[in-house]
């Protein structure tokens, strides 16, 4: 699909008829939807950390065009694009536990890259107001409100006719999204109506605001009202020190809420059109970093390989694909030979970063290889000149 001239060109991208897209990322991404659980700059964008490089999500959901509660969102670094660009529209969660040290600006950053940021996410705070400045100041009504924006937005259309900027229209976009949060954010994150049940199910923690938990509770309530790309992002894995420690405790905030989501998907009869996909940065090393002792220890930073794990949206359930070397340095063979793949050429039993892309984007009823975005002149794709569908992964 193209976009020229600011609006998408229908051509040459598979949607099969009456499919709809929800996602949720933690990472979350599928045939029908996407669901994300943690997401990376690396995979989200290509597999290049490039400037200019938009989010997957991001063009996905623009080529799906995705309506819904109208908050898009991703908690990543500002310098760095990602796959949800790609997919449009989504809302990333950020745990508040989870992003100590980023500034408020950085988490609420959404790396468009190249594309319009009529595309940007909105996040979701997990402390205080969910988004901030919803409410109407005193002695504003919502008629008011309303008077208010189709003024502006017709003052900004005339700018738009004077100088062709996208971004103005961007403007008024955004401004008509915010007027709708008003009513639909306030009742998507009121969990009084949940059932005790789904509370034994994802645990107590998730009556805890900012909890993993909870986060994976509004992650299945955004996907039921339609939201397409959801991210949960969930700080703190870079552990080279004390390794022991902070890895326990980091699982077991996810490991439960994790479960629970999958399980809540299924029973509701909505995990065959919802991919959920959980990655991280990259892979550490299976030995140790720094100085070893009995109870202090770290891993250190290992691209070579890595797990992610997906479930729902045409996945096949119960396998494992590729493995390492005994030392977890290298991609192995089925004999334990060192395989070096190159993203050129597709090796069975490896996946580039490239090629986990285009299986999502699969799932999600799109070749990846008709895919692209004009701007300034070429066509780009997510998985540039590379990527392969994994076809022993689908169902």
């Amino acid at each position: 699909s193209r976009k020229e001239g600011g609006t998408w060109s229908d051509h040459s991208v598979r949607i099969p008829p009456g499919e709809s897209a929800r996602r949720v990322r933690l990472s979350v991404t599928g045939p029908r939807g996407a669901l994300g659980l943690i997401g990376d700059p690396v995979v989200r964008s290509g597999g290049e950390i490039a400037s200019g490089r938009p989010d997957l999500a991001l063009i996905v959901l623009d080529t799906l065009r995705a309506d819904h509660l109208g908050m898009q969102g991703y908690a990543t670094r500002p310098t760095s694009p990602h796959i949800d660009a790609f997919a449009g529209r989504s809302i990333r969660y950020a745990q508040a536990r989870a992003t100590s040290g980023w500034t408020a600006a950085s988490l609420g950053s959404v790396m468009t890259g190249l594309m319009p940021s009529e595309h940007q996410g909105v996040l979701l705070r997990s402390e205080g107001d969910a988004v901030l400045y919803l409410k109407n100041p005193a002695g504003v009504s919502s008629k008011d409100r309303r008077a208010q924006l189709d003024t502006l937005a017709a003052l900004n259309q005339q700018q738009y006719r004077e100088f062709a900027d996208p971004e103005i229209l961007a403007r008024i976009k955004q401004h008509e999204l915010a007027y709708r949060m008003q009513t639909s954010v306030p009742e998507l994150m009121d969990l009084s109506g949940e059932s005790d049940a789904t509370f034994e199910l994802y645990g107590e923690e998730a009556r805890q605001a900012g909890s993993f938990a909870a986060c994976c509770l509004n992650a299945r309530r955004l996907a039921e009202r339609g939201v397409r790309n959801i991210q949960i992002f969930h700080r703190g894995w870079d552990a080279h020190g004390s390794l022991p420690r902070e890895h326990e405790s980091q699982c077991k905030d996810i490991d439960q809420g994790c479960y629970a989501l999958i399980k809540d998907l299924k029973q509701r009869g909505m995990l065959d059109e919802t991919l959920v996909v959980w990655g991280g940065e990259f892979g550490r090393t299976s030995y140790c970093q720094g100085k070893l002792t009995k109870d202090n220890y770290g891993r250190d930073h290992h691209p070579r390989c890595f797990t992610t794990w997906m479930a729902g949206g045409g996945i096949k359930p119960g396998i494992t694909y590729g493995q390492t070397d005994d030392y977890a340095y290298n991609i192995a063979d089925a004999d334990g030979n060192a395989i070096k793949p190159t993203k050129d050429k597709w090796t069975p039993g490896t996946m580039h970063i490239h090629d986990l892309n285009a299986t999502i984007l699969n799932q999600l009823g799109i070749d990846h290889r008709k895919l692209t975005y004009r701007y300034q002149g070429r066509d780009f794709r997510l998985t540039d000149v590379h990527g392969h569908v994994i076809r022993d992964l689908v169902t």
